[in-house]
């Protein structure tokens, strides 16, 4: 596993990164609050010893974070842009004459740390705001959103359910094939006459959001739990976007608490606000009765 040193550049540009990063540069405050270096403990027996170095695992994780929080649209376009970005070669710690990883070491990095590895790193997240005070615990909003699958439409075919159905098996046995397949428990599948060739885990449905393109497209649904406080995810999942809200709430209620068994200041969730309906009265029983004295609500 390898460990990155910031060294200074040879040559002497007479720049000095830290001098061009302006004070109120929001990576300062990140910096100074977010100690990323706890990744190499986590991650450190699944890297051999023996073999080319890799990149140091900070840095990757860096790299994810800075993926999402500016919205870059690829790994790609993120690796063309680090060395126009000032801010972010301080941040990475690297200097001017630094070589930029290659976008593979991100996907790789996924595949070698697994699901588990990122679940410890949300985990730890979501601990850090609750000792911060940013989550109360006492209210939390249960919702979904479904989000477009990377596969165009192009990718979409039509046929019989048969024929689709085949066609879904068939995938799934090469994907058993590849280190990076995908679980997902066995579910009713909505459109049964649609199939992405790209990527066949993504049911072709609709956006019943007022406003959208009413399109069938290949999509994905995330689940999430909110704290009331200030808007913190507390837990979450992503699921083929055929999945309805309400089939996922008990998962997602087991998840939201887990965080607070531990934690003697935190109350325990006494009110759940669920945007999606539940499917029955009996459901929302059923649940009542596993979280006591829980009140469960529709916004």
């Amino acid at each position: 596993m390898g460990v990155h040193i910031e060294q200074k550049s040879l040559f002497a540009y007479g720049i000095n990164l830290d001098d061009r990063v302006r004070r109120d540069n929001p990576l300062r405050r990140i910096a100074e609050v977010i100690d990323f270096s706890f990744v190499r403990d986590e991650v450190r027996e699944l890297y051999g010893r023996k073999g080319n170095e890799s990149v140091d695992p900070e840095i990757i994780l860096k790299l994810m974070f800075l993926l999402f929080l500016d919205n870059v649209k690829s790994e790609r376009e993120l690796m063309r842009i680090i060395p126009e970005r000032l801010d972010y070669l301080w941040f990475l710690g690297y200097g001017l004459d630094d070589d930029i990883p290659n976008h593979s070491v991100l996907s790789k990095a996924r595949n070698r740390w697994g699901r588990d590895v990122f679940e410890k790193f949300f985990v730890r997240s979501v601990l850090q705001c609750v000792e911060a005070g940013l989550v109360g615990g006492e209210k939390i909003h249960v919702d979904g959103s479904v989000i477009a699958a990377d596969a165009s439409q192009a990718s979409v075919v039509r046929a019989g359910p048969e024929l689709i159905a085949e066609l879904k098996r068939l995938y799934g046995v090469e994907e058993q094939k590849l280190e990076s397949a995908r679980e997902y428990k066995y579910y009713k599948r909505k459109n049964k006459w649609m199939l992405s060739l790209t990527d066949p885990d993504a049911p072709v449905v609709r956006h019943s959001k007022q406003g959208s393109d009413g399109v069938s497209r290949p999509r994905y649904k995330q689940h999430r739990g909110v704290d009331d406080d200030y808007g913190v995810i507390t837990a979450q999942t992503t699921t083929p976007g055929d999945i309805e809200e309400n089939i996922q709430l008990e998962p997602i209620i087991v998840d939201v608490t887990t965080p607070f068994v531990n934690q003697p200041n935190i109350k325990l969730a006494r009110v759940f606000v669920l945007n999606a309906h539940l499917s029955s009265s009996a459901q929302k029983q059923k649940l009542a009765a596993q979280l006591h004295d829980t009140m469960i609500k529709n916004s």
